[in-house]
């Protein structure tokens, strides 16, 4: 296997402190590498990055319009949210159209990642149920889907489920990979998680936006998801997240999604490309510079003053407790 090159370095002072290898890919409908870096063919897996694949089969199948989503609902279906109360409440209220409440979830219970929330909970004296996992809105989208269809609820997380059937169908032919045991793991909220190259998923969301080399429904529903999100970035991300400032400044050019372990995918919806890229040691800190520097690069000739701006986003000020600027987080510039 290769080695990846440093993508990102993070500076005190003068000098280099640390450093990040990586690799990405911009990709157009057709599938042809734009740009890249590093290994692009080796299997990763995408964790929540790829939340759109999975939640492509709500709108297929007609949930969503059976149970009244709401752009910012599909927003959410696509989300790693911060648990605030605005996607606590909009997640109940999803799964109350479905006759259903927390108890369904199946995506286990964690604190708010907003700190702030964090803490308010524990001065009311409150425990985190599993409307506060960051995944609580795409689980309820499953629901959803397995509600509009009859199927039992119960065990909807297991890759036997025609729910997770479904998902994994998508995740196929946006990536063109084949996905067997061999490249399943568990991700975080118990669902299953398949590993495939960067190049694949980066395909994918450009085949979703371009609406080329897949069907018209299925890029429909892609679409849908996607526009969603951009219209409603706070509802998939939260407050100060790296997501929602991402297309806060993309003005609704930009669509991009964080996953764990150093991983972010999107796409430009006006130039029919999409792109995708993973930090080797998982760090988000340098998977949140790279975003926004392989953005900059995918909009350098169409969008050169917003690629500047992306450029601008790719680098972060480090300070101290005392508030004094020692340094920085820097992606390359990617030319």
């Amino acid at each position: 296997m290769m080695e990846n090159p440093v993508l990102v370095d993070v500076t005190r002072g003068e000098r280099v402190e640390s450093f990040h290898r990586g690799a990405f890919a911009i990709v157009d409908g057709d599938g042809r590498l734009v740009a890249s870096a590093g290994d692009v063919e080796q299997p990763v897996f995408p964790r929540s990055a790829v939340k759109v694949f999975q939640g492509i089969p709500l709108v297929e199948t007609g949930a969503a319009a059976a149970f009244a989503f709401e752009p910012a609902d599909l927003s959410l279906a696509c989300a790693s949210h911060s648990g605030e109360p605005g996607h606590v409440e909009r997640a109940a209220a999803i799964l109350d159209r479905a006759g259903l409440d927390r108890h369904a979830l199946e995506c286990g219970c964690h604190w708010p990642s907003r700190q702030e929330v964090a803490f308010d909970m524990v001065r009311r004296g409150e425990e985190p149920n599993p409307l506060h996992n960051n995944c609580s809105g795409k689980h309820s989208g499953f629901l959803c889907t397995a509600v509009h269809l009859g199927e039992e609820t119960r065990g909807y997380v297991g890759a036997d489920h025609p729910v997770q059937r479904r998902a994994k169908a998508v995740i196929e032919d946006l990536t063109g990979a084949a996905l067997g045991p061999d490249v399943c793991g568990t991700d975080g909220c118990s669902i299953p998680t398949y590993a495939a190259p960067l190049k694949g998923f980066a395909h994918g969301f450009a085949k979703l936006v371009s609406m080329k080399n897949v069907s018209a429904d299925r890029a429909k529903a892609g679409r849908a998801l996607i526009e969603a999100c951009m219209a409603h970035p706070w509802e998939m991300s939260g407050t100060g997240r790296a997501c929602q400032a991402i297309m806060d400044l993309g003005g609704r050019k930009v669509f991009a999604k964080t996953g764990a372990e150093g991983v972010f995918c999107g796409a430009l919806p006006d130039l029919g490309l999409g792109f995708a890229l993973k930090i080797d040691d998982g760090a988000g800190r340098a998977s949140d510079a790279l975003a926004a520097a392989v953005i900059a690069r995918a909009l350098r000739d169409a969008e050169p003053d917003l690629a500047a701006a992306f450029d601008g986003l790719a680098r972060k000020t480090l300070s101290n407790w005392n508030k004094i600027e020692t340094g920085e987080i820097r992606a390359k510039r990617l030319d």
